[in-house]
């Protein structure tokens, strides 16, 4: 289990020639910690959590639609609620922001009020006829109006009128304004009520256009998907230049419509809240206008610098179209991944809130009302369930390059191209589960002990924001890149440990070190070649996102009476890079799959007889023409005899 631990000073590669499980151990303890997952849910059950989310229970510990018993101490405790089963708030916009606590008294009622309840008569006519009483037990409904206690015992008034939420039985008021103002008063303590207002209003104005622009990144992925696939040889060029043009097109345009605003706004006679959303959008016009254009100058810098390597990258992008061309369900992969962690998040948030209800009724001496708490070792369930939700997203993702990595090598090493699997990608998950789930296991574990502490001390520096001196929040930001840097540099380690694993069947300690080795002897490859071609696909999605942000501009540009630019601009673009990464990260994994392939057939074969290339005939072809110039000698694993290709 040691990750330096090695009997074999040096060994070869054997491409799918045997396969066998790894890292055995590691599965077992992922299995036992997964149980263990399992132990939290089936805990919480067994306390009667449950019962308490999905019933609903009052501030007295009476589970609502049950018939309880009585809690010692408390006097309002163990009453027979079976007719009464929606819980009902008194005060429901009375919550503590700091300990995310609704400290409104809860009870349970047999019927929410469907109208609007304006005094204490009306709440003694509602009790009377529909038998809902909305005060506290201990006050009959006829001494509502004149109760000494009507205040603080009776919902605050008026009472608006309300519905059961599904599933939960709550009574929820339909105008939820409160919690608009409360989510108004979080923002406030950042930045002035009356911009938050504004800007939420211009969401809810553009509502539409936001979700049509969202879908049509969706378009353009899949189209970006499509283009990739079917004219790889093509496609770095036209991306490139397309790139360009649209960098600098969008970015006059937006130096455009900021001179347009800022006229409009100096010849404006409309209203004083109107001039306030014409000048946010202006100097948020100007803002976009300054960062396109560093952006497009930067750009602009790189691509002159990297122009002389985009022929290299041509040659893998061929590969890889050939590779989706093959295995057509490497493009529903995210799909697969997303609906997992969805799945797997929903049941980790709903055992979470469980974790929330479980334990033993415990009086409140300030307030005399009853609150489930846990005690003892049980207390710190919720960070053993916290660790899981890292490690086991982390497996997800894991497995999803395994499998990826999987398919990808099946392909390169099988010479006849013919006799691939029917469905490479499901053979290769197959195989994963067969064989290799203690790998993922190891390596998913290594992201999580670095990425905990990591979110640690970012918590920590949330906390102590505005108390620390300048040195601790300086060490604190420090150590937070360098942990976030350590896992970036992990993860791409890792990726490469899985396609090492994919080709020899080693355990991830033996496929780290393998896949270290050959990374290392071609650094000049690396640069030249993985990362030329992730930065394409970064333009890729640069251009997708600039394409929608265009969309976007000139869409939001007919709604400039009453709309602000801001967080609708913002929401579109981080939604259409999202998708953007979800659909080409697939399409960067294999060419990452690709680069170590080709290192390794390059490292290994020569082209002789008994030594011939694995590598498609573009890459072949690359590799002869590079020998011709006297770049290229494949006999020496240095890494090199590279150097002047890089150049």
């Amino acid at each position: 289990m040691g990750c330096c631990s090695s009997n074999e000073s040096k060994r070869d590669w054997n491409p799918l020639e045997e396969r066998r499980c790894t890292d055995i151990p590691w599965l077992i303890i992922f299995t036992l910690f997964c149980i263990g997952m399992a132990c939290i849910c089936g805990f919480t059950i067994y306390t009667g959590a449950t019962t308490r989310l999905i019933y609903g229970y009052d501030s007295y510990g009476n589970i609502c639609g049950q018939n309880n018993t009585k809690i010692q101490g408390v006097d309002l405790s163990g009453r027979n609620m079976v007719d009464n089963k929606y819980v009902f708030f008194l005060d429901p916009c009375n919550i503590d922001i700091i300990n995310r606590k609704m400290k409104s008294i809860s009870l349970c009622v047999s019927k929410c009020p469907a109208t609007e309840l304006k005094t204490y008569y009306d709440l003694k006519q509602f009790a009377l006829t529909n038998g809902s009483a909305l005060c506290t037990y201990d006050i009959t409904p006829s001494r509502y109006p004149s109760h000494s206690d009507r205040f603080s015992k009776c919902p605050k008034l008026p009472v608006p009128p309300s519905k059961s939420v599904p599933l939960s039985r709550r009574c929820i008021p339909a105008d939820i304004s409160c919690y608009a103002d409360l989510a108004f008063s979080v923002f406030n303590i950042i930045i002035d009520n009356n911009v938050v207002r504004r800007v939420i209003a211009g969401v809810m104005a553009s509502k539409d256009i936001i979700v049509g622009l969202c879908a049509l990144s969706l378009v353009l992925s899949l189209i970006m998907m499509v283009a990739i696939r079917y004219i790889s040889k093509v496609m770095v060029w036209i991306l490139t230049i397309l790139t360009v043009i649209g960098s600098i097109g969008g970015t006059g345009v937006l130096w455009w419509l900021y001179v347009d605003h800022r006229k409009a706004l100096n010849n404006n006679t409309t209203s004083v809240f109107r001039e306030e959303e014409a000048a946010d959008n202006v100097k948020a016009l100007l803002v976009y206008a300054i960062c396109a254009t560093v952006f497009t100058v930067v750009l602009l810098l790189v691509m002159v610098f990297m122009r002389k390597r985009v022929a290299l990258t041509i040659s893998l992008f061929h590969v890889a179209g050939k590779v989706f061309i093959h295995i057509p369900l490497l493009v529903l992969q995210p799909f697969w991944t997303f609906l997992c962690l969805m799945l797997f998040w929903v049941y980790w948030l709903a055992v979470l809130l469980l974790i929330g209800m479980a334990g033993s009724p415990v009086k409140n001496n300030s307030t005399n009302l009853v609150e489930y708490q846990m005690s003892g070792p049980a207390q710190y369930l919720v960070w053993y369930h916290a660790v899981g939700l890292i490690w086991i997203s982390e497996f997800i993702l894991a497995f999803q390059q395994m499998s990826i990595a999987g398919a990808v090598v099946t392909y390169y090493f099988t010479r006849n191209k013919s006799q691939l699997p029917s469905t490479p990608i499901l053979s290769a998950m197959l195989r994963t589960l067969r064989y290799h789930l203690g790998t993922l296991a190891k390596g998913s574990f290594i992201i999580t002990l670095v990425k905990i502490p990591r979110l640690i001390l970012m918590y920590i520096h949330s906390k102590l924001k505005g108390k620390e001196n300048a040195c601790a929040r300086c060490m604190l930001k420090s150590c937070v890149c360098c942990l976030w840097c350590l896992e970036k540099c992990l993860a791409y380690l890792n990726q490469n440990a899985y396609t090492a694993t994919a080709i020899n069947s080693t355990s991830f300690c033996t496929s780290a070190r393998d896949a270290f080795i050959i990374l290392v002897e071609n650094a000049l490859r690396v640069a030249a070649i993985n990362t030329v071609g992730d930065f394409v696909l970064f333009l890729a999605k640069v251009l997708i996102v600039a394409c929608t942000a265009f969309a976007s501009v000139l869409a939001l540009n007919y709604h400039r009476e009453y709309t602000v630019w801001v967080l609708p601009l913002i929401i579109i673009c981080l939604f259409a890079y999202m998708v953007a990464h979800c659909f080409l990260s697939v399409f960067e994994n294999v060419v990452d799959v690709l680069f170590l392939c080709f290192a390794v057939d390059a490292k290994y074969n020569n082209g002789s007889p008994g030594h011939e290339y694995f590598m498609d005939k573009s890459l072949m072809e690359f590799v002869e023409n590079s020998k011709k110039r006297g770049r290229y000698k494949p006999e020496d694993g240095s890494g090199q005899e590279v150097k002047a290709m890089a150049h």
